[in-house]
């Protein structure tokens, strides 16, 4: 791709970074323990020629890690985890943001250490199952959130903010999309509650407004992000007549913060058309437009040329091809993963692609 401006550097008082292309965030399950080790050291420092990497959704706390084998990055021993992460990026030449995620009621016990408790707006148990090492199973039914659990996961938050800039991190990501903690408080289908963080559309957004204002006040809004979903239905987030007034209000209460990004996912195809970037347009700082649907390489180039803080983020390529950024300045084929992996143990699927040039042999 000659002359590329999605290949090109972009340059703002919060990002400075070599493409305009941003590893999405994608679990992958290698942190046995929920501790960060040598190979997603090995697995990450191998795509920081890409502008951006956000890592894989870490939990704040015990209470947040509803998945089997996610890390965390609460405790010291994972924090020192991450450390490898971070070092073997910035040696390669890259930048991270650590992406914090509370799974709040997308959990099940077995997948719980210790003293973890399945937590949620409201006492509603989502649809589906779990993986967990005895099988699937259904999802938990959590427990509703006092105002005092409120205050105290926010805390975890913090915290989890806090020691990933120790850690090393860039900044971290506050995911609220996908169906997890933040975004059931957003949801009406997910948050049924009465006092001042249910019923109205203010109210509903003010957990994440609040996590946000922290964050930021904690490590500075110039190393902080957030993700967000509009109409995405993953993990039974209902579609329902506020949502545009839901997330325009949001936007408000996030440009009063000055953060570094606002990473919008599209996640399904029910957004009307043009709201997505629309909504992006009234951010007043760099945008990140997720890859999954609508953008192939010529649609981002389009969007970053048409838009100069916007940023594309591409997810499931970056599997199978450590250097997809090179694939891309080359106009090489992708290799394709095998979905198999994905969440397996071990190397397999997840430092056995080779790069183009080892390809060649």
């Amino acid at each position: 791709m000659e002359n590329s401006i999605l290949l090109s550097s972009y340059d703002t008082t919060a990002l400075k970074l070599s493409n305009r292309i941003v590893m999405a965030p994608m679990t992958r399950s290698r942190a046995i323990g929920n501790v960060p080790n040598d190979l997603m050291a090995k697995y990450y420092a191998l795509r920081a020629g890409t502008g951006l990497i956000v890592t894989e959704g870490t939990s704040p706390s015990k209470n947040g890690l509803g998945y089997p084998n996610i890390p965390a990055v609460y405790s010291d021993e994972q924090v020192s985890g991450w450390k490898k992460v971070t070092d073997a990026v910035h040696e390669a030449g890259g930048k991270i943001f650590l992406q914090i995620m509370h799974v709040g009621r997308i959990a099940h016990e077995l997948n719980l250490p210790e003293g973890g408790e399945i937590l949620a707006p409201s006492s509603i148990a989502a649809p589906g199952d779990m993986f967990t090492i005895e099988g699937p199973k259904p999802n938990g039914t959590p427990r509703e959130m006092s105002i005092e659990d409120i205050r105290h996961a926010q805390a975890e938050y913090v915290q989890a903010a806090k020691n990933a800039i120790a850690a090393g991190f860039d900044g971290v990501e506050i995911h609220s999309a996908n169906g997890y903690l933040p975004n059931q408080f957003i949801n009406k289908g997910s948050n049924r509650r009465q006092d001042e963080y249910g019923g109205s559309v203010e109210n509903r957004v003010r957990f994440v407004a609040e996590l946000s204002q922290q964050i930021a006040e904690a490590i500075g809004g110039d190393k902080t992000g957030i993700r967000i979903s509009p109409y995405g239905d993953f993990n039974d987030m209902l579609i329902y007549d506020e949502l545009p007034e839901t997330y325009h209000h949001l936007i408000e209460e996030l440009n009063k913060l000055d953060l570094a990004y606002l990473h919008i996912a599209n996640l399904s195809k029910k957004a009307p058309e043009g709201f997505l970037e629309g909504l992006g347009a009234k951010f007043n700082n760099t945008v990140i437009f997720n890859g999954g649907y609508g953008y192939d390489l010529a649609s981002a180039e389009k969007l970053v040329t048409e838009n100069d803080r916007a940023l594309v983020a591409i997810g499931v390529p970056f599997i199978a091809n450590p250097d997809l950024i090179n694939r891309i300045r080359q106009g090489a084929e992708f290799a394709q993963p095998d979905s198999n992996t994905f969440y397996t143990p071990g190397e397999e699927g997840y430092l056995t692609y080779p790069t183009l040039e080892e390809a060649k042999g």
